[in-house]
């Protein structure tokens, strides 16, 4: 039945979402007795709550994605004018707006070639792995199928992409997982592993050369790694790392993916995180920035070599990849994405986040000098990280609850909204988060700035 709702007055919206609404990441205990926030309205790098309170939004959505910004009417009128066109039709199938943003895509991508189109980051790493397992059976036999994959990183939310997650807390209570597919040291310096070290990057990528030795070169087939590390605590690689990793993949056959769902479309100040290091992967996955959060597509890019491998012999009723995504077929994805593009390209909006995210690392190290609580800040571009500790000298993390309490200050005292990690990593959940929209200014900063502070002082007090 639809109910006439005074646009001033969301009590039954508000009804109706605790009656019937399953949030995510949420225990819900809480909203037996308080109500949860509802997000009703953005423009550029603010929203308003059922209340009627604004918010600076540091977090691009919660999960880094609104990459150019909250209430931009080009996206939303060229999703409105292709779904009146026509609004989907089976990827089997191509479309307009497909083939346009495939090309657009290809062309910040060099070395790249085909584009597999799907719905969420989670899907299209999956896309991935049935590509490293198809080839290992098309050309060895099934056994160099297994997939190596990082500390700390995250590949998404399904029971095989949990499979290749590097966070305990986000897997925990959800086994048995896939099989196949095999952990590999994290690379953060801060939190080093062998020790005060010059070539702590060299080290941290030969970690994997170890681990596809002990397991056997003739039984790995892919490698997947975020180019910044993102919930497991933004992590950006040590010199030396990623060049090693090249070689490592090189020498053993093994496929480089690199997990861009986060870092994609600008977040890091280029189109995406791998080209700050000069990485030549074989398979790239990208999701949330590629539409800002406008419409719900993600890709698994190739290169020809890969696609070629699904082509071989057309004889072979098995060899092509036999995989369909169904809203993969929506045309409305691409079409938020050509336009979404067309922004960041004509407002400059990576050199602002270049510009930008060196101005927020410089007052997050202001504020380290300042509060005891920050052992350590870092990040690339817009995506930046401030990790908590109680001792600087011990790096003895904090407790996740004072995290959390930094994050809750934010937002009730200055109407900030920031992030950290959380449920992630057991011990290690202790980093503030920092993403916001591509569009962001100083004066956006400053303000961000100003409620840490205050939250920082606020915090050690308690």
């Amino acid at each position: 039945m639809n109910k006439p709702t005074n646009i001033n007055d969301y009590t039954s919206v508000v009804e109706a979402d605790k009656a019937h609404i399953w949030h995510h990441l949420s225990q819900h205990k809480k909203f037996e007795t308080s109500d949860p926030l509802m997000i009703i309205e953005g423009k550029g790098l603010r929203v308003w709550n059922q209340a009627g309170r604004e918010h600076l939004d540091a977090v691009s959505g919660g999960v880094w994605t609104v990459n150019v910004g909250y209430g931009r009417e080009t996206i939303a009128d060229a999703v409105r004018d292709q779904l009146v066109k026509m609004n989907f039709f089976g990827g089997t199938t191509g479309s307009i707006p497909g083939a346009n943003f495939a090309e657009m895509l290809i062309a910040k991508m060099p070395g790249m070639s085909r584009v597999y189109y799907s719905n969420s980051g989670s899907e299209a790493n999956e896309k991935a792995y049935k590509f490293v397992r198809q080839i290992a059976h098309q050309k060895y036999g099934g056994k160099k199928h297994k997939i190596l994959y990082r500390e700390r990183d995250y590949h998404g939310t399904t029971i095989t992409a949990l499979s290749s997650g590097g966070q305990d807390e986000r897997r925990d209570l959800y086994g048995p997982y896939t099989p196949g597919f095999v952990p590999v040291p994290h690379c953060l310096e801060y939190r080093s592993q062998w020790g005060d070290v010059d070539d702590y990057g060299i080290r941290a990528a030969n970690a994997i050369e170890e681990v596809i030795l002990r397991e056997g070169a003739d039984t790995v087939g892919g490698l997947i790694l975020e180019p910044v590390t993102a919930g497991g605590g933004v992590i950006v690689p040590p010199q030396g790392y990623w060049d090693r990793v090249q070689e490592i993949c090189k020498k053993y056959d093994v496929l480089l993916i690199i997990d861009e769902v986060v870092c994609g479309m600008g977040r890091t100040g280029t189109w995406f995180g791998y080209q700050h290091y000069g990485v030549k992967p074989d398979i790239v996955t990208m999701a949330k920035g590629v539409a800002s959060g406008y419409a719900a597509i993600s890709c698994t890019v190739t290169t020809e070599e890969v696609f070629n491998e699904f082509k071989s012999d057309a004889a072979d009723p098995l060899n092509y990849f036999r995989d369909i995504s169904t809203f993969g077929g929506c045309t409305a994805g691409p079409a938020a994405a050509i336009e979404n593009m067309r922004i960041l390209e004509d407002e400059n909006l990576l050199e602002n986040t270049t510009k930008m995210g060196e101005y927020m690392l410089e007052r997050l190290e202001e504020l380290k000098a300042k509060h005891v609580l920050i052992g350590d800040v870092r990040g690339k571009g817009l995506f930046v990280g401030a990790e908590l500790v109680s001792d600087r000298d011990t790096k003895e993390p904090v407790p996740e609850s004072v995290a959390q309490a930094v994050v809750a200050d934010c937002m009730k005292e200055n109407a900030v909204i920031i992030g950290a990690t959380n449920r992630s990593l057991k011990g290690f959940n202790n980093t503030l988060c920092f993403s916001p929209a591509l569009i962001a200014t100083k004066s956006d900063i400053d303000e961000i700035i100003h409620a840490v502070d205050g939250a920082l002082t606020r915090v050690a007090a308690g």
